[in-house]
């Protein structure tokens, strides 16, 4: 079992930045990929970026490329989300994800089998 925790949420202006964080600890060896999902009041829960862990493939949602980027720290088995140029619409509970299934569509959320408790996000206008 993989135990995630995020962090780095908090409340941003308008056009600022954030940069979160996802922890990864036990099983880690298992690890195909992680990703980063968000979920906004009222709405379904959302695929942003994902990373292979051995391979570095990256996959953007159309939406966010551009402005978010997702990166690791091997040694520290952790997992980044840098965004930029934040808007109202980007308040939201952001999730990390770990799977250690082999995947191709690295955007579907039901193929994750480990969850964080997710940080807020909310950025103000």
């Amino acid at each position: 079992q993989v135990q995630l925790v995020e962090s780095g949420g908090g409340l941003v202006q308008a056009g600022g930045s954030l940069r979160l964080s996802c922890a990864a600890s036990g099983r880690t060896f298992s690890i195909y990929a992680m990703g980063w999902f968000r979920q906004a009041p009222g709405k379904e829960r959302e695929f942003v970026a994902a990373l292979t862990w051995s391979g570095g493939r990256t996959l953007y949602a159309d939406s966010f490329q551009g402005r978010f980027t997702i990166s690791r720290d091997n040694a520290k088995n952790t997992v980044y989300l840098q965004m930029n140029s934040l808007k109202s619409e980007d308040t939201a509970v952001y999730y990390c994800a770990a799977t250690n299934r082999l995947l191709i569509l690295l955007f579907k959320g039901d193929e994750y089998n480990s969850w964080g408790q997710g940080t807020q996000v909310t950025v103000s206008s």
